[in-house]
């Protein structure tokens, strides 16, 4: 069991009983934090790392990403959410096999890594073959495959639905998988790309087995009042008839709920998960964060894919999320730096179920050093606004996930990059779009 101790670093712990810790010494013993404090612990090491001009903060947790959308990085820009999908998405997503998706999986876990990511929540296909690189790259992920169905309410059967099979060969095979770096979630896509017979199914399946839930909500107003129009309610209360929140869950998006739907989310424990440069490049709208908040519901973050986001650093989702909403509501503490760095750590462990997300004896060793002696961050009046305002993913130097290195300055240690890079150069790209597009090219 390897044992590392931070010495000397400042710690932004997402603790309420100390939230700062300057000169902190962190010990981590094989997977978990065993000790906090400003008195250097007694005993040997196996690594000291020295954290003098560093900030230590617990690994950032994305909430949504659709991590294989690598690929799309730039594809089909310029569209609304229904022509983006159908005329872009949806052509390009049916040429996928499994060597392209996890080509374009391993891609976007070195870009989350390297930017300070610890813990993601999934929805995609092929979800088996992601669930696999995950393993290799080391970070933990809450995964799930996104359920739909388009037939007939009455021809419905989960014996002939696909993606029941698939929630049920994902849930036996994978849940649990690396002593819980893996867990399983049951999932409905939206509901514009299903309806009731799978919602019910879908609900009943998650009862029986205790797993989480993940359905894309509200993402934009035609969406909303499509199913107002067909329905009589908004999706978050259409789905709570069937019973679809009964073990809470994650709410993607959440541009257009109502106030009737966020008390019902406070309720219910349905975390949403604020998406803001995906919906501000596809027009979808803001979420009204602030109004999430006030109402009790547990906000978190999330990149979306890098088909509508264009990265997956998380530090400029914090940052856009701190200042979105200042603008428009004209309200400087709309959202404070503080809850904006709650939205990507201890919230979003909450939401997906994750012994993470605070710097705290007991908590998991998920921990990413951040270099605050690079230019953007010198100098420094307030650490938890620097972090907030100036850092981006560029600045992470180290990122720990459950107790293990998997990156420092530049180099992967669980992944390969030049190997990742040349299959999805030359296998996934050309198999998608025909031609290599890659940086190569």
């Amino acid at each position: 069991m390897m044992s590392v101790l931070f010495a000397n670093v400042t710690a932004v712990t997402m603790d309420p009983a100390q939230p700062l810790v300057e000169n902190a010494f962190v010990a981590v013993e094989g997977t978990k934090i065993v000790s906090v404090g400003t008195v250097r612990p007694e005993g040997t090491f196996d690594r000291v790392v020295e954290g003098k001009g560093k900030v230590l903060m617990p690994g950032l947790v994305n909430c949504h990403t659709h991590v294989p959308m690598t690929l799309m990085r730039g594809y089909g820009g310029g569209h609304d959410l229904q022509h983006w999908l159908n005329d872009f998405i949806f052509p390009a997503e049916a040429k996928l096999d499994d060597r392209s998706v996890a080509a374009g999986a391993a891609l976007g876990l070195a870009e989350m890594i390297a930017s300070g990511t610890t813990c993601i929540a999934d929805m995609y296909m092929h979800t088996g073959t992601i669930a696999r690189e995950i393993l290799k790259a080391g970070i933990s992920a809450n995964l799930s495959c996104g359920g739909v169905y388009f037939g007939a309410p009455e021809d419905f059967s989960p014996d002939k639905c696909n993606d029941c099979r698939n929630q049920q060969e994902l849930t036996e095979q994978w849940h649990g998988a690396g002593d819980g770096q893996i867990l399983v979630d049951a999932s409905i896509h939206a509901e514009y790309t299903s309806n009731p017979p799978l919602w019910q199914w879908m609900a009943d399946y998650a009862a029986q087995r205790n797993l989480g839930m993940q359905v894309h909500i509200s993402e934009t107003q035609l969406e909303h009042n499509t199913c107002l129009e067909k329905y009589g309610k908004t999706p978050v209360a259409l789905l709570d008839q069937y019973g679809v929140w009964e073990r809470g869950g994650t709410a993607a998006h959440c541009v257009w709920v109502t106030d009737e739907d966020m008390a019902l989310m406070a309720q219910k424990h349905i975390t949403a998960v604020h998406n803001p440069v995906s919906n501000l490049k596809l027009g979808s709208g803001v979420a009204r964060v602030p109004q999430l908040l006030k109402a009790g519901v547990n906000v978190t973050l999330g990149t979306d894919g890098v088909s509508s986001n264009n990265n997956t650093d998380l530090f400029e989702e914090i940052k856009l999320a701190a200042i979105l909403h200042k603008g428009v509501q004209r309200d400087p503490m709309a959202v404070t730096a503080r809850e904006a760095l709650a939205m990507a750590t201890v919230n979003g462990a909450r939401a997906l179920g994750r012994n993470t997300g605070v710097i705290a004896p007991g908590k998991m060793a998920d921990l990413i050093l951040v270099d605050f002696t690079a230019p953007n961050l010198i100098p420094c009046h307030d650490v938890e606004a620097d972090l907030v305002y100036s850092a981006r993913g560029s600045n992470v130097v180290m990122n720990m996930a459950r107790g293990r290195v998997i990156y420092e300055k530049g180099e992967f240690f669980t992944l390969d990059l030049e190997k990742i890079r040349a299959e999805v150069e030359g296998y996934a790209l050309p198999r998608i779009f025909g031609s290599v597009r890659g940086g190569g090219a």
